[in-house]
C-alpha cells in the first residue's frame, strides 16, 4: 500500500569529528522517502526553490517515490547548518534558514488523500493539523516532532497528538514534553494523550517501543564506521512506516510492529554510514536483509 509523507526537503551543512560538507541533501522528507522507498510506494509532500538539483529530483523519482505532491517554488531552499562533537546523539545548530520552506501550505493531491498510510514529519503543528484535515480514513497515521514545536506550539502539538495513532520520538523530547524522566512512565503519558503506540528513539542506544500492554527494546546495530548521524532518526522513520505499509491490507499484528521497529534500525544503520543521502541512495533489499541477519545474531541466545 501507498504511504504518504509531508515534511521538509532541505540543503545541510555538516561538520562531524569525521569530516564536514557543505550544502548536501537532507531534509526530514527526503531522508524518509528514500528509506520508506526501499519497501513500499512513497508519495512525497514538500516544497523546495529553484536551486535544487534536478538530479536530485530524479534520483528520488527512480526510486519509485511520486513527487507530483513536490512544490517548486521561486527562492532558495531551505538551509540549515550545524555540527556534532564526539556525542554524535546531539546536533548543535548553527544556522537555520527557512527560505521557501517559511510559506509552505501542504496541498494534497486529491486522488492521495485516501492515502493509508501517513506519516507527519518534523514541521509545524499547524502544518500536521491541516494534512489531517485533508486525509480521508487512513488506516495508520504517525507523527515526528522535535523541541523547537514543543516549546513554541504545546497546545497545538498535542491537539496533533490525540489524533495519531503513533507517535516516534527522541528520548529527550519525550521527557520534555510529558516533564518524566523515565522513559516507561514517560511513554506511558504519552500514550494517555491519544496515541495507542509510542516509539522511542535512543540514538546510539537503540529504540523503545510501547504500546497497551506492550514492551519491545532493539539496540543499535554496532557500527565502526559512523560518519554523519543527520537523517538516522527520519530513515529509522522511514524503515518503521514503510515496513508496515507493505503489510497491504492484512491485519497488523504485534509481530509486525516489531519487525517495522527492526527493519527501521537496519535502514537508519546505513545512514549514518555517509554524509548526507548517500548511503540510501543505492541501498538494496538485499543490504537490508543482510543487516536484519545481523541483527538476529547480536540479540540471539538460549537458556
Amino acid at each position: 500500500m501507498s504511504l504518504l509523507v509531508v515534511g521538509s526537503m532541505a540543503f545541510d551543512s555538516i561538520k562531524s569529528p569525521f569530516g564536514e560538507v557543505e550544502r548536501v541533501i537532507g531534509g526530514s522528507a527526503t531522508y524518509f522517502s528514500l528509506a520508506a522507498s526501499c519497501l513500499s510506494p512513497v508519495r512525497l509532500v514538500s516544497v523546495v526553490g529553484r536551486d535544487f538539483p534536478k538530479k536530485t529530483i530524479e534520483m528520488l523519482s527512480s526510486r519509485g517515490i511520486d513527487l507530483e505532491g513536490l512544490k517548486v517554488a521561486d527562492g532558495e531552499t531551505f538551509h540549515w547548518k550545524g555540527y556534532y562533537e564526539y556525542d554524535l546523539n546531539t546536533a548543535h545548530t548553527v544556522r537555520t534558514d527557512l527560505n521557501v520552506f517559511r510559506d509552505f501550505a501542504p496541498s494534497l493531491p486529491a486522488a492521495w488523500r485516501e492515502t493509508p498510510y501517513v506519516f507527519l514529519g518534523n514541521i509545524d503543528p499547524r502544518l500536521q493539523l491541516d494534512i489531517l484535515a485533508q486525509v480521508r480514513n487512513p488506516r495508520v497515521v504517525a507523527l515526528d516532532t522535535m523541541n523547537f514545536w514543543i516549546g513554541k506550539s504545546p497546545q497545538l502539538l498535542r491537539e496533533v497528538i490525540r489524533n495519531v495513532d503513533i507517535v516516534i520520538i527522541n528520548e529527550a523530547e519525550i521527557r520534555e514534553l510529558t516533564a518524566e524522566f523515565n522513559l516507561v512512565k514517560a511513554a506511558r503519558k504519552l500514550m494517555n494523550m491519544g496515541p495507542g503506540r509510542v516509539v522511542v528513539k535512543r540514538g546510539e542506544y537503540g529504540v523503545l517501543q510501547m504500546a497497551d500492554g506492550e514492551v519491545f527494546a532493539a539496540p543499535a546495530y554496532p557500527l565502526e564506521t559512523i560518519y554523519d548521524p543527520t537523517g538516522a532518526g527520519d530513515s529509522f522513520a522511514g524503515g518503521f512506516m514503510g515496513y508496515l505499509a507493505s503489510r497491504g491490507r492484512a491485519a497488523l499484528t504485534e509481530m509486525d510492529y516489531r519487525l517495522a521497529t527492526m527493519y527501521g534500525s537496519a535502514i537508519a544503520s546505513f545512514t549514518v554510514e555517509a554524509f548526507s543521502t548517500e548511503r540510501l541512495q543505492g541501498l538494496s533489499l538485499e543490504d537490508i536483509s543482510m543487516r536484519l541477519s545481523a541483527f538476529r545474531s547480536l540479540t540471539e541466545f538460549r537458556v
